[in-house]
């Protein structure tokens, strides 16, 4: 039985079944079942001795972050309503698709009107920036008493958030980063409050977001010492604490280690745990572990390649049955692909792309309209299309990162834009749950910018790592 989408997922747990119904019955439901209850023990002890507290939930790509975090705000406020657990996210698209998908279903099921429909979602999940915004202008503690925050290693710095509330709420001396000031809204209450938070690691693909969790633990030790924080063991992992030393990040705090608050089953790609090792070994140049997993693997969860795009459309129309879900996905810098239809500027409605269904034009289904890392991450498909461009490129036996600006492609010098290009490819190569295509341009040699050697040198390192080609 394949593990539903985390659309399917929310309008069950918004029905009032639990996670055991909507998970596989393995290691994935006893990990998501035992996650909740630590955090659901956590927020008891907090109310019943008036703490506030802090947890971190880390997992890897695809094991069902999210899932866990939406289940927590539904199960508390089955408890207590007047926790008003709330879940945040910065994603907007994730954000947009799971309030229509909600509130479509709410409307169908119960005969009400769309805007109460929409109304009674909004409580349950909100875009963090609305939720941060509305705390700006008061100094009191918000209605919520459990707020948990969706990508939280993405928030952002001090600086970022200083220029943001300068250019757009004309603001002048902020000089809080988002976790210091999401941490100061939940302090406002005089008894208790919770926060958790969810971490993935290699997911920031913007600028701004670099705080990571060490912002968060920053702001802890420097301004909220009296807040109880739970992590789990794997919190050290370097994808996690991103080269900070852990131990010096948190002395003299109050962590607790609780090991069932890391998810380590991969629900997305049902048909194999081992496609995000891939996409990392893939991504890092380690061919060895690359092959290896490839070949464990690809008989149930298949990967291919194809060089003519026609062929990539109907392959996932093949694969696709009922009404399992498909889609084309570039990144945003794919900007020489616009000549064989594939427009990464031309922005989707994530809402009808995701939601609406194969009579219409603007669903995923038509393979007309591209989604990016940006309006892809946190959702999934079953089948895609991954079209890789010019922008990361394979040559001397390492990848070269460009974007193309004007009339040409510029090289990526910052450190920090390489990383968010590789990890916008690490988004693409696993938004999938039961396989895809990568489709690489041959090029064109009457086109400068777009010469076959751009493209020619990602062709054969994937297949020199064993990714079939496409017959």
């Amino acid at each position: 039985m394949p593990t539903p989408t985390i659309i399917e997922a929310a309008q069950a747990l918004y029905l009032g079944h639990n996670v055991e119904d909507i998970s596989r019955n393995d290691a994935s439901a006893k990990n998501l079942n035992q996650t909740t209850k630590a955090i659901n023990k956590i927020i008891d002890y907090s109310k019943a001795h008036n703490r506030k507290s802090i947890c971190f939930i880390t997992g890897v790509p695809g094991a069902g972050k999210t899932l866990a975090g939406l289940n927590i705000a539904v199960e508390r406020q089955k408890i207590a309503e007047d926790e008003h657990a709330v879940f945040l996210s910065g994603n907007g698209p994730l954000v947009n698709v799971l309030q229509e998908a909600l509130a479509r279903d709410d409307a169908k099921r119960n005969h009400i009107t769309r805007k109460e429909a929409s109304r009674k979602v909004k409580e349950f999940i909100q875009i963090i920036h609305h939720f941060r915004d509305d705390a700006i202008s008061v100094d009191t503690p918000p209605i919520e008493k459990v707020a948990i925050f969706d990508e939280a290693q993405r928030a952002w710095d001090d600086k970022s958030l200083s220029d943001f509330m300068k250019r757009k709420k004309h603001i002048e001396n902020f000089n809080m980063s988002e976790p210091e000031f999401l941490i100061s809204i939940l302090n406002r209450h005089k008894d208790w409050a919770t926060i958790i938070c969810l971490i993935g690691g290699g997911q920031e693909i913007n600028k701004g977001e670099s705080a990571g969790i060490y912002g968060w633990f920053d702001s802890l030790r420097n301004n909220y010492p009296d807040w109880d924080i739970y992590v789990s063991n794997k919190i050290t992992d370097d994808e996690y604490s991103k080269g900070h030393n852990f131990a010096e990040m948190t002395a003299d705090m109050n962590i607790n280690i609780i090991e069932d608050l890391h998810l380590t089953v991969s629900l997305r790609s049902f048909r194999s745990e081992n496609v995000s090792n891939f996409v990392k070994a893939l991504l890092d140049t380690d061919v060895h572990t690359a092959k290896t997993l490839y070949e464990q693997f690809n008989s149930d969860y298949p990967i291919f390649m194809t060089r003519d795009l026609n062929k990539a459309k109907t392959w996932v129309r093949d694969q696709s049955k009922g009404s399992q879900r498909y889609g084309l996905t570039a990144s945003s810098g794919a900007k020489r692909l616009r000549k064989y239809g594939i427009w990464v500027q031309n922005k989707i409605d994530a809402t009808n792309w995701f939601l609406n269904g194969k009579d219409d034009v603007r669903s995923s289904f038509y393979l007309e309209e591209t989604a990016t890392e940006f309006d892809i991450q946190g959702l999934e498909l079953d089948w895609t299309i991954v079209c890789w461009d010019a922008d990361l490129r394979f040559e001397g036996g390492h990848y070269k990162h460009y974007k193309f600006t004007g009339t040409k492609w510029q090289n990526i010098k910052s450190k920090e834009n390489t990383l968010y290009l590789k990890n916008a490819y690490r988004v693409l190569l696993t938004r999938a749950r039961q396989g895809f295509v990568i489709f690489i341009p041959t090029g064109d040699k009457a086109d400068i910018t777009a010469k076959p050697e751009y493209y020619d040198g990602i062709y054969q390192y994937l297949k020199g790592i064993g990714i079939k080609e496409l017959k």
